[in-house]
């Protein structure tokens, strides 16, 4: 089955005055894919959202949403959570969705449904001041979703929320998506794109790094801890076995990557068969957080 593209961004480039804050970004955003846009702060996730979404001009390239460019109609299609939630205070949940619904001129909107998906059904009818943090959030989100958008952008999501929000927004965001919404969200935090997104772009100081399935990028970490009673014949052995790419000391531990087409049993076998007495031997599962350093690392160099 063919996919459907959803986004296109071709060579986007923006300047503010004298400083860059994207320099030629092209990624590509596909139905049902959770995109994550991560960079530190400063990077130009907002800038990226702030384009597509039409608030801001870019100073070249172009863009394109379902194949038909970025028009009204299409905008429609849209939604966006890009600031920290902005409601009025003294309405509760509930008239407040009404408010927004009647500014998008919906006919039949479905609030009850919203608050539902979002958990938000039990406080609804509290004012929006009482609410936490992670309550105004997931309010916010109800409110993105009012007219079934096919498309849901967000700008840290989960920005200022404790563990227990940030928990209950990823959650929340894994439902939608799982509804059938594409989700494209800009985030600082490496462990929730890990968690959340399938495929990433990995931006700094304007400039993408990667692009790409999350997974592809953790593969890339992926090695073995050996270790052994005997750790300088294990080092030895090693040494001689021309299927390592890297293989360094950490403590009472050895971490190994293989050179492609080498497999994990081929080197268990072989530290066998020279007499290495192995007491551990496990894969270490790769981590967003050494792909993203080393990104940053090898930009720098």
């Amino acid at each position: 089955m063919a996919m459907q593209n959803i986004l296109s961004v071709k060579n986007l480039s923006k300047n503010y005055g004298a400083v860059l804050a994207l320099k030629d970004l092209s990624i590509s955003v596909q139905k049902g894919d959770i995109y994550g846009i991560l960079g530190p702060n400063g990077s130009g996730k907002t800038t990226t959202l702030g384009i597509i979404l039409g608030v801001t001009n870019a100073t070249k390239g172009l863009y394109s949403w379902f194949e038909n460019g970025h028009s009204h109609q299409e905008r429609k299609k849209i939604g966006a959570m890009l600031d920290k939630p902005n409601f009025y205070p003294h309405l509760s949940g509930l008239e407040n969705l009404k408010l927004v619904a009647d500014i998008k001129e919906l006919k039949k909107p479905e609030i009850l449904d919203r608050l539902e998906l979002t958990g938000m059904s039990k406080n609804a009818k509290r004012k929006f001041y009482t609410y936490s943090t992670g309550m105004k959030q997931r309010l916010a989100l109800a409110s993105t979703l009012l007219g079934n958008p096919e498309v849901l952008v967000l700008d840290e999501p989960t920005n200022g929320l404790d563990p227990e929000g940030i928990a209950d927004v990823r959650e929340l965001i894994l439902k939608i998506a799982d509804d059938g919404t594409t989700v494209i969200m800009a985030s600082h935090l490496l462990d929730e794109v890990q968690k959340v997104c399938s495929h990433v772009a990995v931006i700094k100081n304007g400039n993408k790094l990667y692009e790409g399935h999350v997974q592809s990028l953790l593969a890339a970490d992926d090695g073995i801890e050996l270790s052994s009673d005997d750790l300088s014949k294990l080092g030895s052995v090693l040494s001689k076995y021309n299927g390592i790419h890297k293989s360094e000391k950490k403590g009472e531990k050895f971490l190994v990557k293989l050179a492609p087409g080498f497999k994990s049993s081929e080197l268990s076998s072989f530290l066998i068969t020279q007499g290495v007495d192995i007491t551990h031997f496990a894969h270490r599962k790769g981590s967003l957080e050494a792909e993203f350093l080393q990104l940053l690392k090898e930009d720098r160099d």
